[in-house]
């Protein structure tokens, strides 16, 4: 392990201490930001904690947060501190903590936590993947027939001219269901999902999971197989799946 994943770890465990109390708690805060979006006081406090502990440990090195913005730089920590805010502010377990170093625009190290679902995920470039602490791999289906597809929402799809897109691979695949967030993706590197389809993402909720999943055997791209950037759409998949994939949206 380097010293940038094992950095990132800690970050993560520092959010976990604040997200976690305050998961559930009869005194959480929850705003809505201008672009209609909730965000609660946990959202904030973790990621302050992280910036502070980059700021302290890290000198010199930016950070790209949700709710704090960009410091830029050629070396910078994405940090989504809360991933499913929905799901956190409404008692769903399904939320997590996104981090990730990239280092020239290159993503290095990546750790995704769960504190709810009391999961890890985390990869460091050319070094693979890991869930709580074992090796994982996307899995070897072939067949969209045989493959389970997941989106976040199916009204986004819908919303973003992909509906009949959407619905025609969820028709034509074995399984098709609404995951979520950054968990489905995570799944994918863990060979659960094969194919997971979102028309919209903001760099702090794509790169960590992207590296994950790159990883572990999986493939990243947009919609129409490019790479994904600050927000365009984001499909990740085991790799076998992808060019069916991108030429069924198309």
């Amino acid at each position: 392990m380097t010293g940038d994943l094992a950095f990132a770890l800690e970050l993560a465990d520092a959010a976990d201490a604040i997200t976690l109390p305050r998961f559930r708690a009869v005194d959480l805060r929850v705003d809505t930001k201008a672009d209609d979006s909730v965000v609660s006081d946990a959202d904030k406090a973790a990621e302050d904690a992280i910036r502070a502990l980059i700021r302290a440990r890290r000198p010199g090195e930016g950070v790209l947060g949700e709710e704090g913005g960009d410091e830029g730089g050629d070396v910078r920590w994405v940090v989504d501190p809360i991933d499913g805010t929905q799901n956190f502010v409404r008692g769903v377990p399904i939320w997590a903590t996104l981090i990730a170093l990239e280092r020239e625009g290159v993503p290095v190290a990546a750790v995704a936590s769960a504190p709810g679902l009391r999961r890890r995920w985390w990869a460091e470039r050319g070094g693979g993947a890991v869930a709580d602490g074992e090796t994982i791999h996307v899995s070897h289906i072939v067949r969209l027939e045989d493959a389970s597809v997941s989106v976040t929402s199916p009204r986004a799809m819908a919303q973003a001219g992909y509906e009949r897109q959407y619905m025609a691979l969820s028709h034509a695949a074995w399984s098709s269901r609404g995951l979520g967030d950054f968990w489905q993706h995570c799944l994918v590197a863990e060979g659960a999902v094969d194919v997971v389809l979102e028309p919209e993402l903001n760099t702090w909720d794509y790169l960590p999971v992207q590296l994950i999943v790159e990883e572990a055997g999986g493939r990243c791209t947009d919609f129409e197989g490019e790479p994904p950037t600050q927000g365009s759409s984001f499909l990740s998949t085991n790799g076998l799946l992808h060019d069916a994939v991108v030429a069924a949206l198309r």
